[in-house]
C-alpha cells in the first residue's frame, strides 16, 4: 500500500470521491502544509495556520496508479482557482498535491503539464506541487462526512 495527499477545496467531497475508487483502501481528511502543530478545524478556518484541508489516500498501486489518482484530483475541482473552490474561500481551500516520493513529484508535474498544454483551461493551473508535510487528522465528525450525513454542501 502507498499513500497520497491531495488538497482540492472542502475535504468532505474530495474524500468521498477518492473513497469510491477501486484500489483505494482508506481515506482520511485532515490538515497539511501549515505551521501549527495539531491544528483544529477552528484553527484552520481562521486562515492563520497555513494549513490546507486535505485528504490522505491509501491505495494499492497494483490496482490503481498514482497517475490515475492525480488525474482524478484534477477532474474533481477547478485547478485554476487560487485559494478557493466553489463558495469556499481562503488558503485552506487551495489546490495542492503533497508528494511523498520523488516519483510522485515527477508524476504529478507531468500530469499537470500535460493538462496545462491540453488547452482545457484558459487560465494557468494554480495547483501547487510541494513536498509532503505532517498530516494532521481532522476531528472524527469530519471523517467520511458524506457517507455519514449525505452530500451536497461542497463544490464537488
Amino acid at each position: 500500500m502507498e499513500k497520497a495527499v491531495f488538497a482540492a477545496g472542502c475535504f468532505w467531497g474530495v474524500e468521498s470521491a477518492f473513497a469510491e475508487l477501486p484500489g483505494v483502501s482508506a481515506t482520511e481528511v485532515g490538515y497539511v502544509g501549515g505551521k501549527t502543530n495539531q491544528p483544529t478545524y477552528e484553527d484552520v478556518c481562521n486562515g492563520h495556520t497555513g494549513h490546507a484541508e486535505a485528504v490522505q489516500v491509501t491505495f494499492d498501486p497494483a490496482v490503481i496508479s498514482y497517475e490515475t489518482l492525480v488525474e482524478k484530483f484534477f477532474a474533481l475541482h477547478d485547478p485554476t482557482q487560487v485559494n478557493r473552490q466553489g463558495p469556499d474561500v481562503g488558503e485552506q481551500y487551495r489546490s495542492a498535491i503533497f508528494y511523498i516520493t520523488p516519483e510522485q513529484e515527477k508524476t504529478a508535474q507531468a500530469v499537470k503539464d500535460k493538462l496545462q498544454q491540453s488547452g482545457r483551461f484558459k487560465k494557468p493551473i494554480a495547483t501547487n506541487i510541494v513536498p509532503a508535510a505532517p498530516f494532521w487528522r481532522a476531528e472524527e465528525y469530519h471523517q467520511k462526512y458524506f457517507a455519514k450525513r449525505g452530500g451536497g454542501a461542497c463544490h464537488i
